[in-house]
C-alpha cells in the first residue's frame, strides 16, 4: 500500500544535515579554511592550484537554473489523498478504486505572468498543479484556480504569453496585465472574453492559496477495466470556502509582504493548521458527449453544475513544507503527460499542445533528459527501462544490453503484462487540415452565464477592473476593440465600462443577454469559517487586560489567530498593572495583513491609540476593507470617531466586555470574510 511515508523515505537518502561532518568539497576532501584564496603571499595572485576555490566559484555561477517562462513564481508542499469510496465503475486507477490507500502527494501553486521576483497579489490566474505519488506512477493534474483558459488550441499559446508579458520595447509592466498588447490581443481574440470575466473576477486576487479552488480545467477520460471511456472534469474545493482580497488591498499587501501567499501557505502548515481540499468530478457519458451547447473538447467553456453536479470523491491534506525550495520546488518538474492506467487523454488542442510542451519546457530547465531522477520528481513506482546516459545520469543500471529486444541481457526488462498503461482506442478518420470546429465558434455566452451569476458586489469589482486595466492602455481603438468584445457580453457592462475608459457607449447588441445563471460561480455561495483568519487586537499601556486575555483565548479557542500589536514592540502594562507581551510593533505591520481588527477597552491605551497616526489608520483602513471590526468598552470610541454611523453597520461588532455574546458575533462577523454592504465611500483614505 502507497503511503505518504513510502516518499519521504525515499527523500531521506537526500536529505543532508549541515551538522552531521565536517565541511567537504564535493569530492569529500575535507576543508579547513573557506573564507581565504590560496595566494602567494599575503597580497599576492591567486594559485590555479585552489582547487575549493574553483569549485566554490563555479558552483556559485552555475546555482541558477532558466526560472518558468510561465508561472515562475511558485510555493510548494507534500501531502497526501484518499479516495472515499472506489471508482472502479469508471477508471481502472488503483489510487481511485482503493480507500483504504493514502497516496502521497506533491502540490505548487503559482501566479503565472510575473518572474520569480514578482509579489503573490498580483491580479493572475494562479496555477494549481498537483502530483500523486501513486504505485503505478505519477499522476500530474496541472491546471488553474480558473475553470477555463484564453484561447482553444495549443498553437495560440506563444502568442498569449508574448501578449500578457511585459511588453518587448521597455520590459514593463511587470506582472500585470494591465497593457496595451494583452488587451490588444483580447479585442482580436474573442474566444479571450469567458477567461478574461474571470481574471477580472476576484477570483484572480486569492486571499490565500489555502482559500483558492482548483480545476483541471480539460476535459479528461476515465476508463474502467472493461475499456468503457467516461469524460472528466476535475475540481478542487477548499475546505475553507473560496475568498479574495479587494484591489487595493492586494497592491498594498505588494508592498507590505510581497511573499503574502507564500508565507501564508508555509506558516499555517508549520503551525500545524493543514490545508485541505475536496477533489469533486463531474463525469458524463461518452454517450452523452454532443448532448451540450458547447465543445466539450473546447477549455474556454466549463460544465454548468446545475447540468453536471460535481460529485466529491476525495480529500487532499497538504502537512508538510518542503526542506529546500530549489532542490524541491525550484526543481519539481510536472508534466501533462504523466498518467496512470485508467486515466486518458482528449483530443482538446489545448490539451494535446500541453502535452507536447511541458516535457519540451523540462528538458531546457533542468538541463537534461535524467530530470525525473530528481528527488522530487521521482515516482514512488520502480523505474525499469533501456533510457541510458545524458547529463546527471544517477542510475547505475548493471547490462549489458539497452535495446529491446535482446537476448544478452536476458530479454530483460520484460514488457509489462495486463498491466501496461494502455491508450483508449478511440476511432480517428479524417483530411488532414488547419480548421477550428464550428462547435468552438461561440465565444460569448458563458461569459454572460458568469457575469449573470456574480452577485451586485462581484459586479461592481469586475467593472471597477476593466476600468483600471483599460485605463492603462494607450491606444484607443484597443479600449473600444475591447468594449465591443463586452458589448456581446452583456450590454449593461460594456455602458459601464465604457463610460470609464472614455470610450462611446455602444448600442445594445443583437444577441442580448441569454438571461440564464449558475449561483455556483458566485463567491457569496462559499463556504464561511473563522479558521485560520488573523485578527489584529490594537493594545496600548492602560489596555483592559481582562478584556484582552478574555478575548486572545476565545478566538484561540474557534482556531484564529490573534495577535496584539501596541505602538511599541516588547509588553506594555495593563491598566491592572500586569504585563502583556506584544506580537508585534504597529510601525512594522499594516491593516492589510489582517482579516480583521479589535480595539479593547482601557481609556488611557484608546486615547494613546486615537493620538497614534499608524493605530488610527489601521482601523480606518480595515473598515474601508470592508473586514470585521470590532470593539469592546472605550475602545468603541475609536471606532465611533473613525468609521461611518458612529462605529455601526454591517461588521462591526462592539461590546461592553468579552461575554460570549460579542465572541460569537465577532466570529461570525470574521467568517463573512468581507462585508461588501457596507458603506466606505466617506471614510478617510
Amino acid at each position: 500500500m502507497t503511503s505518504p511515508d513510502d516518499k519521504q523515505r525515499q527523500l531521506d537518502p537526500y536529505r543532508i544535515d549541515p551538522c552531521s561532518t565536517e565541511m567537504t568539497t564535493d569530492q569529500g576532501n575535507p576543508v579547513g579554511e573557506t573564507d581565504n584564496s590560496l595566494t602567494v603571499g599575503e597580497r599576492g595572485p591567486t594559485l590555479m592550484e585552489d582547487f575549493h576555490f574553483r569549485e566554490k566559484i563555479t558552483r556559485f555561477d552555475h546555482e541558477r537554473i532558466p526560472e518558468r517562462v510561465v508561472h515562475a513564481r511558485g510555493s510548494a508542499a507534500y501531502g497526501y489523498f484518499q479516495v472515499y469510496e472506489s471508482l472502479a465503475e469508471y477508471t481502472r486507477a488503483q489510487f481511485l478504486c482503493d480507500p483504504s490507500a493514502i497516496t502521497p502527494m506533491f502540490v505548487r501553486f503559482s501566479t503565472v505572468a510575473g518572474s520569480r521576483g514578482s509579489s503573490d497579489t498580483v491580479r493572475d490566474v494562479r496555477g494549481f498543479a498537483t502530483r500523486w505519488y501513486t504505485k503505478e506512477g505519477n499522476f500530474d493534474l496541472v491546471g488553474n484556480n480558473i475553470p477555463v483558459f484564453f484561447i482553444q488550441d495549443g498553437i495560440k499559446f506563444p502568442d498569449f504569453v508574448h501578449a500578457v508579458k511585459p511588453e518587448p520595447h521597455n520590459e514593463i509592466p511587470q506582472a500585470s496585465s494591465a497593457h496595451d498588447t494583452l488587451w490588444d490581443f483580447v479585442q482580436l481574440q474573442p474566444e479571450t472574453m469567458h477567461m478574461m470575466m474571470w481574471l477580472m473576477s476576484d477570483r484572480a486576487l486569492p486571499r490565500s492559496f489555502r482559500m483558492m479552488q482548483g480545476f483541471g480545467v480539460h476535459t479528461f477520460r476515465l476508463v474502467n477495466e472493461a475499456g468503457v471511456g467516461t469524460f472528466v472534469k476535475f475540481h478542487w474545493k477548499p475546505k475553507l470556502g473560496i475568498h479574495s482580497l479587494v484591489w487595493d488591498e492586494t497592491q498594498k499587501v505588494a508592498g507590505a509582504d510581497p511573499d503574502f501567499n507564500r508565507r501564508d501557505l508555509f506558516e499555517a502548515i508549520e503551525s500545524g493548521r493543514f490545508p485541505e481540499w475536496e477533489l469533486g468530478v463531474q463525469l458524463v457519458p461518452e454517450a452523452d458527449e454532443d448532448r451540450f451547447d458547447f465543445d466539450l473538447l473546447d477549455a474556454t467553456k466549463i460544465i454548468p453544475e446545475e447540468e453536471v453536479p460535481v460529485r466529491p470523491i476525495g480529500r487532499m491534506v497538504l502537512n508538510r513544507n518542503p526542506d529546500n525550495f530549489f532542490a524541491e520546488v525550484e526543481q519539481a518538474a510536472f508534466h501533462l503527460g504523466n498518467a496512470v492506467p485508467g486515466i486518458d487523454f482528449t483530443d482538446d488542442p489545448l490539451l494535446q499542445a500541453r502535452l507536447f510542451s511541458y516535457l519540451d519546457t523540462q528538458l531546457l530547465r533542468l538541463g537534461g533528459p535524467n530530470f525525473p531522477q530528481l528527488p522530487v520528481n521521482q515516482p514512488v513506482a520502480p523505474v525499469n527501462n533501456h533510457q541510458m546516459d545524458g547529463p546527471h545520469q544517477m542510475r547505475i543500471p548493471k547490462t549489458r544490453a539497452s535495446y529491446h529486444p535482446n537476448s544478452v541481457g536476458g530479454g530483460c526488462p520484460a514488457l509489462a503484462g495486463e498491466n501496461a498503461y494502455t491508450h483508449y482506442p478511440e476511432y480517428i478518420a479524417g483530411q488532414k487540415m488547419r480548421k477550428r470546429s464550428e462547435s468552438f465558434g461561440d465565444h460569448y455566452s458563458q461569459a454572460t452565464l458568469f457575469w449573470n451569476s456574480m452577485s451586485d458586489w462581484e459586479k461592481e469589482h469586475i467593472v471597477s477592473a476593466f476600468r483600471f486595466e483599460l485605463g492603462k492602455v494607450e491606444h484607443h481603438h484597443v479600449r473600444e476593440g475591447v468594449v465591443e468584445n463586452l458589448n456581446n457580453v452583456d450590454h449593461d457592462l460594456a455602458v459601464a465600462v465604457a463610460e470609464g475608459v472614455g470610450v462611446e457607449p455602444p448600442q445594445k447588441a443583437v444577441n442580448d443577454n441569454h438571461g440564464r445563471s449558475s449561483p455556483a460561480l458566485s463567491q457569496a455561495n462559499t463556504a464561511h469559517s473563522p479558521a485560520t483568519r488573523k485578527i489584529a487586537i490594537l493594545v496600548a499601556d492602560g489596555v483592559d487586560g481582562g478584556q484582552v486575555a478574555a478575548a486572545v483565548a476565545a478566538l484561540r479557542e474557534l482556531d484564529t489567530l490573534p495577535e496584539v500589536l501596541a505602538p511599541r514592540d516588547g509588553t506594555v502594562t495593563a491598566a491592572d498593572g500586569t504585563e502583556i507581551e506584544v506580537t508585534r510593533a504597529l510601525p512594522t505591520v499594516h491593516s492589510v495583513l489582517y482579516d480583521a481588527v479589535l480595539v479593547p477597552g482601557g481609556a488611557e491605551s484608546v486615547r494613546t491609540l486615537s493620538g497614534d497616526g499608524k493605530a488610527v489608520h489601521f482601523v480606518t483602513e480595515a473598515y474601508k476593507h470592508y473586514k470585521a471590526v470590532g470593539a469592546l468598552g472605550e475602545g468603541a470610541e475609536l471606532l465611533s470617531a473613525r468609521v461611518p454611523s458612529g462605529g455601526d453597520g454591517p461588521g462591526v461588532v462592539i461590546a461592553d466586555d468579552t461575554d460570549e455574546g460579542f465572541i460569537t458575533a465577532f466570529a461570525e462577523a470574521v467568517a463573512a470574510h468581507r462585508h461588501f454592504d457596507r458603506e466606505t465611500a466617506d471614510v478617510p483614505a
